[in-house]
């Protein structure tokens, strides 16, 4: 035994370096797991459950504690000591954590990146806050002085206590822990598909936050969000740039003998399938749309984000000077925002939104909410629609349209979005295709390019519906409809010749760039007609369109937009198109912008992040509708 034990001491003494480096590396990795345990247990409010995100293969349990592990081991080789990474981070992530959870029981909402852009509200609330229930205020300010205090304590204790790291320990931390974690921010991209990702079980699921927060856990999710709250303030905004920023004053009231309704119509992935090269379709699967076409939208979105075009169309502002990937209906939208429902509603209107499909869906309940619209009725406020295939036909929300109109005795704006354009296309979604498709195309193209054509033609059918019931009215009516995007259709792009990939491109020739992005545009009248020669123009100018076709005119939307209209007719991120054709390519990069796209990107943002120096002279009427409180 005396033997043994001492063959065990020496084996200790002659490896006593390894098995200390090796008992910290296991310690990095229990406080590693401790907090991934903290913050999903705070944010979930359940063990249960951050037991089953650690243990589900499906979510990325592990991969976040590696993310710690490999956090902790560098910045722990940065300090020179062992574990004080863990008295840095974990503080900051429970918090963050803390917040995201009050944040989920009184708005419903994980915290995001950006809410950090509108930490000066919450500043301006604390006084209201502490005279609502000072107690309260009094307990947490106690226990934020008593963890800070903690918090200094156990610094001074780490730092006197805790080991200093050899300098080849610290290198080799370094060496290994940050190519690591260089590599998997490189892969967090989510406008890319990665296969690393996707092995890692990271998925981002941007159009439902509250799925993404629970499915990839607190901090991947946040993670994932992070690119969208790099919005910094154009260069020269202050208040006396917006106040310089030109505004037209422009008569109340509309030249129309009364107040026209309007109805918009968003036709998910609504496109001309003829466009293709070397396909035939027969018959034309959009007759009505032909005929009455007034133009195109060229769209800032290919096969998906559709929340983005909506954002264009209500409000007359540009995803072009947003950080790239973002969703403002789910990053940036927190408070009221002017739109064409306040315009709208200021001049006497409903303003009423319809989708058949669930209202947390892009999180359209609440952005509908702050565009000021009345009412939102969404798959659960709707009665029983009827499908076709998987999602609510178009016709059927058309007569659900006609329904509700004919319920409405004052002026009414509606936007409606369809669901039955949606994908995939899958064979068999319908149970006879009325268009025949002939050309080059494998069979399996050809069966997904037919279905995609049957439901063009079920949405240029409804669209004749729609002007069949209108045109049968007294009042005049204005239609407008237009398609998101195009329509994700794979690799019936790639051979059929119309594009080089599965995906249109996001930079190119100014005649590439419109040929993948332009969905076609309808503005009609019961009373003159389709307007005609719109030409492709970006989803923002929709509401200057809007406003002209029913008579209105508007300090921004019919003032500004119209002055802007004139010069442009796309605002996209890397490419302009002037009203004669003319184009600028990456434009965003020169050192010298128009005038009137600088003045465009500064009140923008000066409505969605600044402290909306511009709203009661060019949006009176969002400001009337927010003072009435209606």
């Amino acid at each position: 035994m005396t033997l043994e034990n001492g063959g065990e001491a020496g084996f200790l003494q002659r490896h006593a370096r390894s098995v200390a480096v090796l008992g910290s590396l296991a310690v990095s990795i229990l406080l590693s797991l401790l907090t991934v345990i903290g913050i999903e247990w705070i944010t979930r409010g359940s063990l249960r459950e951050t037991y089953g995100f650690l243990t589900n293969p499906n979510q990325p349990g592990w991969t976040t504690l590696g993310v710690f592990f490999l956090l902790y081991l560098a910045i722990d080789a940065l300090i020179g000591r062992q574990h004080k990474a863990v008295l840095l981070v974990s503080p900051l992530v429970l918090l963050m954590g803390v917040v995201s959870q009050q944040k989920q029981v009184f708005l419903t909402d994980p915290l995001y990146p950006t809410d950090l852009l509108f930490g000066w509200q919450i500043v301006e609330l604390l006084p209201v806050l502490i005279e609502d229930r000072p107690w309260t205020a009094l307990a947490l300010g106690l226990g934020v002085v008593v963890a800070c205090v903690a918090l200094v304590f156990l610094w001074v204790f780490a730092w006197r206590h805790f080991r200093p790291l050899t300098r080849t320990e610290r290198l080799l931390r370094l060496v290994i822990a940050l190519p690591i974690l260089a590599g998997f921010v490189s892969v967090m991209d989510y406008n890319h598909f990665s296969w690393v990702r996707d092995r890692m079980k990271v998925y981002p699921i941007l159009w439902d936050q509250a799925e993404n927060y629970r499915h990839n856990g607190f901090t991947m999710a946040f993670a994932i969000n992070l690119p969208m709250a790099n919005v910094h303030a154009p260069a020269g905004y202050s208040t006396a740039a917006i106040d310089a920023i030109p505004a037209k004053l422009l008569p109340a009231g509309t030249s129309h003998r009364s107040k026209p309704d309007v109805i918009v119509v968003m036709s998910e992935s609504l496109w001309d399938p003829t466009r293709l090269d070397g396909m035939t379709l027969a018959p034309d699967p959009m007759p009505v749309l032909r005929e009455n076409l007034s133009g195109g939208v060229f769209s800032p979105e290919f096969g998906g984000l559709t929340a983005n075009v909506e954002f264009e169309a209500l409000t007359g502002f540009s995803n072009a000077f947003l950080p790239t990937g973002s969703i403002p209906y789910q990053q940036y939208i927190r408070n009221p925002l002017p739109s064409l429902a306040t315009f709208f509603r200021a001049e006497g209107y409903s303003a009423q939104a319809m989708h058949p499909f669930r209202g947390w869906f892009w999180n359209r309940t609440n952005v509908y909410e702050a565009l000021g619209f009345e009412t939102f009725r969404d798959s659960d406020a709707m009665p029983p629609l009827q499908k076709r295939g998987k999602f609510v036909s178009d016709e059927a929300l058309t007569r659900e349209i006609i329904r509700e109109a004919d319920r409405q005795k004052a002026p009414f704006f509606f936007f409606a979005v369809t669901l039955q354009g949606h994908g995939p296309y899958e064979a068999g979604r319908y149970a006879r295709n009325t268009i025949t498709v002939e050309g080059g195309l494998d069979a399996r193209d050809s069966q997904m390019l037919a279905t995609y054509a049957q439901g063009v033609k079920e949405a240029d059918d409804s669209l004749k519906m729609l002007m069949d019931w209108a045109a049968t009215r007294d009042r005049e009516t204005i239609i407008v409809t237009f398609g998101d995007h195009l329509p994700p259709l794979n690799t019936v792009y790639r051979n059929t010749g119309f594009m080089p990939g599965v995906t249109a491109s996001r930079k190119g020739t100014p005649e590439q760039m419109t040929r993948e992005h332009e969905t076609p545009l309808v503005i009609w009248s019961n009373r003159g007609g389709a307007q005609k020669d719109v030409g492709p123009v970006s989803p923002a100018f929709l509401p200057y369109y809007i406003l002209t076709a029913t008579g209105f005119e508007h300090p921004y939307y019919t003032g500004f937009l119209g002055d802007l209209r004139e010069k442009y007719r796309v605002i996209d991120r890397y490419l302009l198109i002037g009203d004669k054709g003319d184009t600028q390519q990456d434009w965003a990069r020169k050192k010298s912008v128009d005038p009137l796209v600088h003045d465009f990107r500064l009140l923008q943002h000066d409505i969605l992040f600044g402290r909306q120096k511009g709203l009661e002279r060019f949006f009176t009427s969002h400001a009337d509708v927010a003072e009435a409180g209606v």
